[in-house]
């Protein structure tokens, strides 16, 4: 039985105190009706007795505590999902925001889902294509992978994120291949840029898009990528898809933890992010993977903007310790007019090797990838020496490493937000790279394979 109170005792921020509740739990979904007659939504945070603290998801402006009432509906927060998603744009509590009508769901899901029991899990080892050399070639990702892109405010992540909804797909015909991107805390202008994006390349299609604005309650910040999940694993596990979820930006998704639990007075911990900052994160990175039995997979990529470009700061940090490896965007790079500005040294995919190979992409990839990572680091250290000492203290060989390295970013890693690479244009265009150096340099590479893809010199 739903009941409803006027004990609505104080308000502070987001949160709400109500007094003399009954049978009212943790994370329970709220309505609040105000005395002309417009309902707001809220969710309980706390219960201690017979008072409740709850957030609210919208502004607390014109509650009047003596005559509003509050009644609490039984169930968590939920997502209404069906395959009628895929072409549409929610808002950051999963409302439709395209002017098209409400979604006919199949099912309503709890949007903080469940836990993927560990032994439930599949291991990742199969190629996902973004276009994207320095992704495809060097830091492969692999379906059921967890790959953050670490960047910088003013980098262009916005148009990377695009870009890698736009082209990605799994190179199985067969297979059904879905988006799922949250923009989380953005500008307006941002999300029309997402949204417009889509239409124009027709990858919307394919996608399901929430959009949370910078302007939205913090509180909404916080559902928003939960609810991009939710919708996630149902096109994954119930329909069989393959899903690559894209979350920009997972820094906005933090601050809105730490001014929730500013407000709450929790005790601050590590820059003043609450102590569960790890925990929660886990519980949003840790949905996406692949399961026994299952045909379908949630392939994740958060991006975050690190603060003053420091990989130390606790965002990225502890995301580095829940996922499997990680995309990082240079500032010097971006200078120099490379786009998209990877800066591949210290980019790594934990599972590049599990996605890679004859089957998967093809026979020579591991060496090619291993061999351009060692030219590169190579070529910049002779690029630093050169600029130290003057060239004519290096050897021949020693300026075609250099000549190798600045090839590498024009050609390889700069490609514009429009070129998509087929893997095999990635890899042939690594080899046309190495052909720059002496056959005798390529020690990281099968013979056979240099004799059958190293092209042939006049």
């Amino acid at each position: 039985m739903i009941r409803e109170y006027k004990t609505i005792q104080e308000i502070s921020g987001p949160l709400m105190v109500v007094d003399r509740v009954q049978g009212v739990t943790y994370d329970e979904l709220g309505e609040i009706q105000l005395t002309d007659g417009t309902v707001r939504r809220c969710q309980v945070l706390e219960v201690n007795g017979d008072k409740a603290v709850v957030q609210l998801f919208e502004s607390s402006a014109g509650i009047n505590l003596a005559q509003s009432r509050i009644r609490f509906l039984g169930h968590p927060l939920q997502l209404g999902v069906s395959m009628d998603m895929l072409g549409r744009v929610f808002n950051g509590m999963g409302r439709p925001i395209d002017g098209g009508p409400d979604i006919l769901a199949d099912e309503y899901r709890d949007i903080n889902g469940l836990a993927m029991n560990p032994a439930a899990r599949n291991y990742p080892n199969e190629f996902i294509q973004t276009g994207i050399s320095t992704i495809d070639g060097l830091n492969t990702l692999v379906r059921g992978q967890k790959l953050p892109i670490f960047s910088g405010s003013g980098l262009p992540h916005a148009a990377l994120a695009a870009q890698i909804a736009r082209q990605a797909k799994v190179l199985d015909e067969d297979s059904k291949f879905a988006v799922v991107f949250a923009a989380i805390g953005i500008t307006f202008e941002e999300s029309e840029f997402f949204v417009q994006e889509f239409k124009r390349t027709g990858a919307i299609e394919r996608t399901v898009l929430f959009t949370n604005l910078a302007n939205d309650p913090a509180v909404e910040r916080i559902a928003t990528p939960r609810m991009a999940l939710t919708a996630a694993e149902y096109l994954a596990f119930e329909k069989d898809m393959h899903v690559l979820v894209i979350m920009t930006d997972i820094t906005n998704y933090a601050e809105a933890l730490r001014e929730i639990s500013a407000a709450k007075k929790e005790v601050p911990g590590r820059r003043g992010y609450p102590g569960y900052l790890y925990t929660n994160l886990a519980t949003i990175y840790e949905r996406a993977g692949r399961q026994v039995g299952k045909e379908g997979s949630i392939t994740l990529i958060p991006i975050l903007t690190m603060p003053e470009d420091d990989k130390t700061h606790p965002i990225p940090d502890l995301t580095g310790y829940i996922t499997e490896g990680q995309i990082i965007l240079s500032r010097e790079l971006f200078r120099r007019g490379v786009n998209p500005p990877v800066d591949v040294l210290p980019s790594l995919s934990r599972l590049k090797d599990k996605g890679t190979g004859a089957g998967k992409t093809r026979e020579d990839h591991s060496g090619t990838m291993n061999q351009l990572f060692a030219a590169y680091a190579t070529g910049k250290e002779n690029k630093e020496l050169m600029s130290i000492l003057g060239e004519a203290a290096l050897s021949p060989t020693d300026l075609l490493y250099a000549k190798f390295a600045d090839e590498f970013e024009k050609r390889y890693v700069s490609q514009g937000t429009d070129e998509n690479r087929s893997i095999q244009e990635t890899l042939d265009l690594g080899w046309e790279l190495l052909s720059i150096l002496p056959r005798s340099e390529l020690k990281r590479i099968k013979p056979e394979y240099i004799d059958k893809y190293l092209p042939k010199k006049d």
